[in-house]
């Protein structure tokens, strides 16, 4: 268990004052074993103790129960169902003491790599595992479902990871791997009916076309016959009955009031209502916790504490539900879960009519946050949160639900309308308990209830707005009583006054009505534009959408003239997809080629995988806590770390005056310009101050917020429009020139102008950054291990602080979960100032950053602002680009001026110009420092391109496929850096992926339905792709490998690439498998260090198969070479342990080191010659959506990629990088947005520090029908190298674009529709300005900037203009 700074010492309540006695042992079963505990922290997570006895499977990836990777299932009798429950919870935020009479079970408790568990080995076989670190959490989620329900429907498994991320596989993979578990979907598609084909029967009713054969209602007869179960061929048959049981002894369970504490902190767990009453009147400000959901939060992330804090989860009283005549009363404690089962049972009960309300909750709660959360999330705990942004209360307040509160002595009701009384503030009495809610119902004829909710993301998201709306009408149609309540629209859930007021006593059928009741609700909600939370204009066209929406579905339902098509929202269908698994038949060998799964596939599923933090603890270790700036630009007058040491388990405090000289402090070559600690001016919010180090991590965080820091603000520079206008930049500058383009814009028929815009990314890797640093007693020397993609510079800077050459430091990385860029550079910072302290200390030090310190540390993917000027001849054929490039760097170099190199060399995307100048400038801000991040500029250059491509064919008036095609390359030609072509097959690519898709009728059906629909639109786009493979800077175009052959035929390799979930293992494995002629199984990489490999380039720039992977074949073909006369000895069938043996005896080196460096490459900048890239992957993707426009969502109804990834080495490996690249690419085009502060205390902090603010894609964001084929039955005469493959890590994000061109599409049939868009053969930057309809659409494409580039009347009258100098709540970089 994670040690406390103070010994844990039972509670003794005081006998005059609690009449109850307390037990102080915790009782649960541990994977089927049982656990007594009689000194329990009440401050400890389930996950904190999990970890700390040595169950590392269960990941710390949040801290907030927003990403799943912490998942465990907790079995449990629930008092409100009366059967046992297989929850599936956050550990991160389960307390410790939250688990008496359950029986928890983790990864470890179902499977091992010998055994594994049914799930664990279909989703590792199914390549559902890439970096392994989100994958036991996954797992847990889809045990949790099959534990609770053995015939799982489609849906079902769809929504069941509704909690967690993943940000390697594109989710297909896990989807296709968990519906071999659907009753209705075997490995073939059908194959959960006994009668199915795949199972040998003649034919299911669902393939024959009848529709199903569900007896009364139940899907596939389920309820009326035993299942037939499908099990997919090469896998493990799921039997249910050999499942872990419930243990019997926790079925007569005494459950026992408890009481836990220390000096800090005391916890009691009361298990009946009166027993809680006791302890709230005897402690009024005691924490009520129920899921403790939002108290971990507040604990971890805004350090309030809470002396005392009572557990109520286990009292039966408060988790019973009854259907009375006139309403449904539940209690407070009800979880969530639950309460969705006793909406439907309501609704079944009172009928459709009465049970509106019930619906209402009922959808609500499918989005409401995570299955997780859902499990152990109360309505109680949602109401006394008091979120102003809450999805159930405007439900409850709608509703004019009762509150009915306790206190020892007295019971309270509370009308919703009078609930809550401020921000954050309830009326509910301090000693008091919400008990239960009363829930009335609505009347059998002329009432309506209805409730909305828009988020950022459709699943597990906090909303931006929410409402529910109840209306009642006489029978001649006129409004008798109206509730239109809102959430995310004021401080509080809010009524709207002025609407309610004005519709009571009107026809609520007429024109009028409407009209009136929107022009009221805008009165209501006239919102400034610096309103708090941002997003004025958007917010204010929710909160009148919702309730266009509303009207009309009422009118809809009594019969009367309505919008119909407003009233639907956007649902997705059960998601499928395909691959073309016969690509590599033409070139498959005996081992690469053929898709293998990944080498730690089966370790990550079962939790044996080991990460860095996995690394046991040490003796004497220490916890380090970096103490960060919380200002953005400032003078650091005073730093008083004198408080921190005086916390008790505090050691010591490492700061720059710990280095060993003034010059080891700076880093980053070539300027070493960045400090590892801050000197004496602070640059930017969470640059580093110092290090604490205490015996836990706990302690640790203690310290360093005790830290006292005294700053003198300075004026700070945040986006690229700031920094050009103040003239903030690095010296740098870039530029390619060919051709005359001044001349040439001259002559050209038309000259358009314009910009594009594009903000950053977050990595979001599942694993953050961490490090475990060793100091050894002799000489200097010190293991390091590492989440970094850069061993040997983490080596180079560790050994500059700690004063030793570079031989006494070794830096080790077993595997990280997930890189994606963000650990090439910025995981040197931790573990250098690790090994400082270690060697301070000399002690062992470890840190695994929080969340929300990697996100505010470690930067992020450049935002980039071009300004273009593009020439063209009525043919469409362009003649001229002029280009200014503008990247945002942050507050240092890092690697901003190769980034921005690249996004130059990508700017033309596939087409040719021949005149053309591009400049390329690095902006200075005072945010983090931004970096490294798949596809390294490349992606930001090429939608430069497609932004001057859609807006250029747009002014042309002519379709942007025929564009494209009109201007795109051909082989041989040359690029504007003048690098010849070949092997280029993207126009091939581009009609077979039309034809594939079906392209051209597609068009036509869109076309006809954005006609037909007003507030639906469909969208269609067709995106090529070129990414150059190379380094760019020459020299880290070089790899080495040492291979060893070991007497019993075995092989141990070691190359210097780091695996992150990219499968360069697996690749290397099967290189090295081929060439000695052996099976995989007897090839090993243990690991990457730099002992073994030196001097070796960062992983990195989609190249380290190319390189790392010729130096090993070139090492194999040396031991070939050694071992050919042994061969021709023994002859052909000679096994490698015979072939090892002989060589030995005569006295042969079995060892051997490969070298590579990429030949031919080499570009001279402003001379414009020399080979930049080795060559270019190439691809092609066709992406339809369809966009509700009254709220901004949308949906990707379908995609198509195909890359060239040449001859692949492992289709499947290669078929993972293109989906996860390509669910990447769409996130960062569509749906993930950093902010930060603009105002207040933390101005200049980032805003989105976690996966509650900031949203990566999820399971249900993917295509519905997502196709991915690789190119084949090509020759590709000019690829040299290995296995003639090309890389394939970065080139697929930029196809995710092809998604927010769809949407850009079909944005302008919605703007056409009223008469909007844009002057053909007109410069609209020029004196016409923004009026004459051109759609300008910045990335990335939130629903907030969808439904703000419509121009329906609805969202003209939201739009709200900032006044005078007032400025937005957030700043968006």
């Amino acid at each position: 268990m994670t040690p406390s700074a103070v010994p844990p010492t039972p509670i003794r309540a005081p006998a005059e004052s609690l009449t109850v006695t307390f037990d102080d042992a915790l009782r649960f079963y541990l994977n089927g074993t049982r656990v007594v505990l009689d000194e329990v922290d009440p401050e400890v997570t389930l996950l904190e103790y999990l970890r700390g006895i040595g169950l590392t499977g269960t990941k710390l990836g949040c801290g907030e129960g927003g990403c799943g990777a912490c998942t465990v299932v907790v079995s449990q009798y629930n008092p409100t169902t009366k059967q046992i429950y297989h929850a599936s919870v956050n550990a991160c935020l389960a307390p410790l003491a939250s688990v008496d009479g359950k029986h928890v079970i983790t990864v470890e408790g179902i499977g091992n790599v010998e055994r594994p568990h049914p799930v664990q080995e279909r989703v590792a076989k199914s390549n559902g595992s890439q970096c392994g670190f989100c994958t036991p959490g996954i797992v847990m989620s889809l045990y949790a479902l099959l534990r609770n329900n053995q015939a799982p429907t489609e849906h079902d498994i769809e929504e069941a990871f509704d909690g967690n991320l993943c940000r390697c596989t594109g989710y297909r993979p896990i989807l296709d791997a968990a519906q071999t578990f659907s009753v209705r979907k075997g490995a073939n598609g059908v194959g959960g009916c006994g009668n199915a084909k795949v199972n040998g029967g003649s034919g299911c009713c669902m393939e024959n076309g009848s529709g199903g054969c569900g007896k009364d209602g139940k899907a596939d007869g389920i309820d009326d016959q035993p299942i037939k179960r499908f099990t997919p061929p090469g896998f493990i048959e799921y039997k249910p009955d050999t499942e872990l049981i419930f243990p019997p002894a926790l079925k007569k369970h005494d459950f026992r009031p408890l009481a836990f504490g220390n000096k800090r902190k005391k916890w009691f767990r009361p298990m009946t209502l009166e027993q809680l009453l006791e302890i709230k009147s005897e402690y009024p400000a005691a924490k009520i916790i129920g899921g403790s959901t939002e108290t971990q939060i507040e604990i971890k992330f805004k350090a309030l504490q809470y002396p005392v804090s009572v557990f109520v989860g286990d009292i039966p009283e408060l988790r019973q539900y009854a259907l009375n005549e006139d309403h449904l009363e539940i209690g407070g404690n009800i979880t969530l879960t639950d309460l969705e089962a006793i909406c439907q049972e309501a609704l079944k009960h009172y009928g459709e009519a009465r049970g509106q309300i019930f619906t209402a909750i009922h959808k609500q709660l499918k989005y409401f946050a995570g299955r997780q959360i859902r499990n152990v999330g109360t309505p109680a705990g949602n109401l006394v949160t008091a979120s102003p942004i809450s999805d159930l209360n405007p439900v409850f307040m709608a509703a004019n639900a009762r509150v009915m509160a306790k206190t020892l002595g007295d019971e309270i009701t509370i009308p919703m309308a009078d609930f809550f009384t401020g921000y954050r503030r309830t009326a509910l009495p301090t000693e008091a308990v919400l008990a239960s809610i009363c829930i009335p119902l609505t009347q059998e004829e002329n009432e309506f209830f209805r409730a909305y909710k828009q988020a950022k993301r459709k699943d597990d998201d906090i909303a931006i707005v929410t409402a529910a709306l109840k209306l009642r009408l006489s029978d001649d149609g006129v409004v008798e009583d109206v509730n239109i309540v809102y959430g995310g629209m004021a401080p509080t859930t809010v009524a709207a006054k002025q609407a309610n007021a004005y519709l009571v006593g009107k026809k609520f059928a007429e024109l009028e009505t409407l009209e009136g009741a929107m022009n009221a609700l805008g009165q209501d909600f006239d919102l400034q534009f610096g309103v708090p939370g941002g997003m004025a204009s958007y917010r204010k066209s929710l909160a009148l959408g919702f309730f266009y929406r509303f009207y009309h579905e009422v009118m809809q339902t009594i019969g009367g003239k309505a919008d119909e098509e407003a009233v639907s929202e956007i649902e997705r269908e059960i998601s499928t997809g395909k691959e073309d698994n016969a690509a590599a038949a033409a070139y498959m060998q005996e081992t690469v080629g053929k898709s293998n799964p990944h080498v730690a596939a089966l370790k990550q599923v079962t939790g044996e995988a080991q990460y860095t933090d996995d690394i046991p603890p040490l003796k004497n270790e220490l916890y380090g806590c970096f103490v960060l700036s919380t200002k953005a630009h400032a003078k650091l007058k005073s730093v008083d770390y004198s408080a921190a040491l005086e916390i008790p388990g505090v050691v010591d405090y490492v700061d720059k005056n710990d280095m060993p000289n003034v010059r080891a402090n700076r880093w980053g070559a070539p300027h070493f310009q960045e400090t590892f600690f801050a000197e004496d001016e602070i640059h930017t919010t969470g640059q580093v101050i110092g290090l604490v180090l205490a015996t836990s991590q706990a302690r640790a965080a203690d310290g360093a917020r005790a830290v006292k820091v005294e700053y003198q603000e300075l004026p700070a520079i945040f986006t690229i429009e700031e920094a050009i206008e103040k003239e903030s930049f690095f010296e740098f500058f870039r530029e390619i020139k060919k051709g005359d383009p001044e001349e040439a814009l001259k002559n050209c028929d038309y000259v358009f102008t314009g910009t594009a815009r594009m903000g950053g990314q977050e990595h979001f890797y599942l694993e953050t950054n961490a490090s475990v640093v060793i100091p050894k007693p002799e000489d200097g020397e010190m293991e390091i291990w590492s989440s970094t993609q850069n061993p040997n510079e983490a080596q180079a800077y560790a050994a500059q602080v700690c004063n030793v050459q570079s031989n006494k430091i070794v830096v080790k990385v077993k595997r990280m979960g997930g890189g994606f860029g963000g650990k090439e550079s910025r995981s040197v910072p931790l573990s250098s100032i690790l090994a400082l302290a270690a060697k301070k200390t000399r002690r062992p030090v470890r840190c695994m950053l929080t969340r929300e310190e990697d996100m505010v540390t470690s930067g992020q993917r450049h935002p980039f602002l071009a300004k273009w000027k593009v020439g063209v001849n009525k043919d469409g054929k362009i003649q001229a680009l002029d280009l200014d490039v503008f990247n945002n760097a942050g507050w240092s170099w890092d690697l901003s001026a190769a980034v921005c190199e690249r996004s130059m060399t990508h700017s033309d995307g596939c087409y040719l110009i021949p005149n053309i100048h591009v400049r390329g400038r690095i902006c200075k801000t005072n945010t983090m420092s931004n970096t490294a991040f798949r596809g390294f500029g490349g992606p930001q250059g090429m939608f430069i391109a497609e932004t001057y491509m859609s807006e250029v064919a747009d002014r042309l008036g002519m379709p942007e496929e025929k564009f494209r095609e009109i201007n795109m390359y051909k082989p041989g030609e040359l690029t504007h850096f003048n690098q010849t072509l070949t092997d280029w097959h993207v126009p091939l690519m581009y009609q077979q992926v039309q034809e594939e898709a079906d392209y051209a009728n597609r068009r036509e059906a869109i076309t006809k339905f954005n006609a037909e629909h007003k507030w639906r639109k469909r969208g269609l786009a067709l995106i090529p792709t070129k990414f150059g493979i190379s380094f760019t800077a020459l020299w880290f175009n070089q790899a080495g490998a040492l291979v060893h052959i070991y007497h019993d035929g075995s092989v141990l390799v070691a190359h210097g690439g780091t695996e992150m979930g990219q499968g360069l293992h697996t690749k290397m494995t099967m290189i090295a498998a081929q060439a000695l002629g052996v099976p995989m199984e007897d090839v090993y990489i243990s690991e990457t260090a730099t002992n073994t490999v030196a001097n070796a380039s960062a992983t990195a720039a989609s190249a380290s198969s190319d390189l790392n992977g010729y130096a090993i074949y070139n090492a194999c073909a040396q031991l070939n070479e050694r071992l050919a006369p042994y061969r021709a000895k023994l002859g052909p069938g000679a096994t490698l342990k015979e072939l090892a043996h002989a060589a030995y005896f005569d006295r042969v080196n079995l060892s051997a080191q490969g070298f590579y460096k990429t030949p031919e490459i080499g570009y001279t900048w402003g001379e414009n010659q020399g080979k930049m890239f080795f060559y270019f992957t190439q691809g092609v993707t066709a992406a339809e959506v369809e966009v509700d426009t009254l709220t901004g969502s949308w949906t990707c109804l379908r995609a198509d990629v195909k890359m060239d990834v040449g001859r692949s080495i492992n289709p499947a490996i290669d078929y993972g990088q293109i989906q996860g690249a390509f669910v990447q690419g769409m996130g960062l085009f569509t749906m993930e947005e950093s902010l930060w502060l603009r105002n207040g205390p933390l101005a200049g902090n980032l805003f989105t520090r976690g996966p509650g603010a900031y949203k990566i894609p999820s399971f249900r964001d993917i295509p519905q029908v997502w196709n991915v084929s690789l190119l084949k039955d090509v020759e590709w005469e000019d690829l040299r190298t290995v296995q003639r493959s090309r890389g394939v890590g970065e080139p697929p994000l930029f196809m995710g674009s092809a998604v927010f061109f769809a949407i850009r599409d079909a944005l302008k049939a919605a703007r056409r529709q009223y008469g909007v868009e844009a002057a053909v053969g007109v410069d609209g930057m020029g004196s016409a300005g923004d009026g004459d309809g051109l759609l300008r659409l910045e990335s990335p494409a939130t629903p907030e900037r969808i439904r703000l580039a419509c121009v329906d009347p609805i969202v003209e009258k939201a739009r709200v203009e900032p006044k005078e100098g007032e400025k937005s709540f957030f700043i968006a970089i």
